[in-house]
Order: C-alpha cells, then sequence, then structure tokens
C-alpha cells in the first residue's frame, strides 16, 4: 500500500479581516477527483461541488481557522504555518509525507516538502487550496451578515477600493487584522 501524502495550503493571507483558513487533505487513490486545480483558477460554483467532492472521497480531511486576533499577535506568516501544523495533526490518517505549497514549511514532525506553485502540481494540495478557499469565503459571507457595512461577501476581506473606504468612515470591526497596515492607520 502507498504511503498517504498529506497535501497543505491556506487562503486568506492578503485580506485585512477575517482568518486566515488552513487544510490539509489526504486523497484516498481508490476514488479519483476530477477537476482538481489551484482554487483561484475554479468558478465559485466548481469549487463548492469539489470542496463536497474532496470531503465525501478524501482518506482524512481538516480544515483550521487562524483568528484576525492570533495573526496580530503572532504575524501573519507565524500564523499560517502554525495554522498548517494544526491542520495535519487534526488528520485522522498519519501521513508519511507533508507537501506544502509555498516556500516555507510549517513547524511539524513528519517530512515536508515545500512545492511553489504546488495547488496547480500535486492534487492533494490543490485539494487542500480549495478546503481551505471556500470555508474561507463562507466564514466571510457570516461576517457580511454581522459587519454588513464592509462588504465582506463582495472582497472577502481584500483591500479593494470600497473596503479601504469602509475603513475610513467606520473603522475596524473586532474581525480585523490590526497589524496590517492599511488598519493599523486607522486606528
Amino acid at each position: 500500500m502507498m504511503q498517504p501524502i498529506a497535501g497543505v495550503d491556506e487562503a486568506g493571507r492578503g485580506p485585512l479581516a477575517g482568518p486566515v483558513v488552513t487544510a490539509a487533505v489526504i486523497l484516498d487513490p481508490h476514488k479519483p477527483i476530477q477537476g482538481l486545480a489551484d482554487s483561484k483558477k475554479l468558478s465559485a460554483k466548481k469549487r463548492d461541488q469539489l470542496f463536497d467532492e474532496i470531503q465525501s472521497k478524501a482518506m482524512a480531511t481538516a480544515i483550521i481557522e487562524v483568528s484576525a486576533k492570533e495573526i496580530d499577535e503572532h504575524n501573519i506568516l507565524q500564523a499560517t504555518l502554525r495554522g498548517m501544523a494544526k491542520a495535519v495533526y487534526a488528520l485522522t490518517v498519519q501521513p508519511s509525507l507533508v507537501r506544502v505549497d509555498g516556500n516555507q514549511a510549517p513547524p511539524i514532525d513528519l517530512l515536508v516538502e515545500t512545492l511553489v506553485g504546488g495547488d496547480a502540481t500535486e492534487p492533494a494540495i490543490s485539494a487542500a487550496s480549495i478546503l481551505a478557499k471556500v470555508h474561507r469565503d463562507r466564514i466571510m459571507h457570516t461576517l457580511h451578515d454581522q459587519f454588513p457595512v464592509y462588504g465582506f461577501d463582495k472582497h472577502k476581506g481584500y483591500p479593494t477600493k470600497a473596503h479601504l473606504e469602509a475603513l475610513r468612515l467606520y473603522g475596524p470591526c473586532p474581525e480585523h487584522r490590526l497589524s496590517f497596515k492599511p488598519v493599523r492607520a486607522l486606528v
């Protein structure tokens, strides 16, 4: 039997608000999933379909939310790497190898390979990128319901012109990352 490989990715490092979401996935070689790709290259509808398929067919999945508060405490890179480590350790199957999108390895006691652009080349990383992105987008829709003035449902917390204008008018909400320069400048 092939040793399980976990793919790990994140969504939401660049936004000014909301969590960064990390995901880890071990795909089942006996249950192939068609259409896996970098989540940014897929439509929202396709990502939603794949999200459900990955959850039902994968050997193991884990999704971790790292709050804006944790991001402010540890910085975005360290918070992301800690979230990735938590996602790997939350898997119900222990992987023999962990493949991570990017060039930074999370602090884990397992064999790790970093792959720049891995979300386009490694199916398990593509699956993780889809889980992280869909989960984070759903969180941002919920945050929009709580804080509608910011338009989180449209820009997902990214520093768009409309978001920066709302920040200027209303100041930050509890979900904003106070350590990020455009937010910090207004506090």
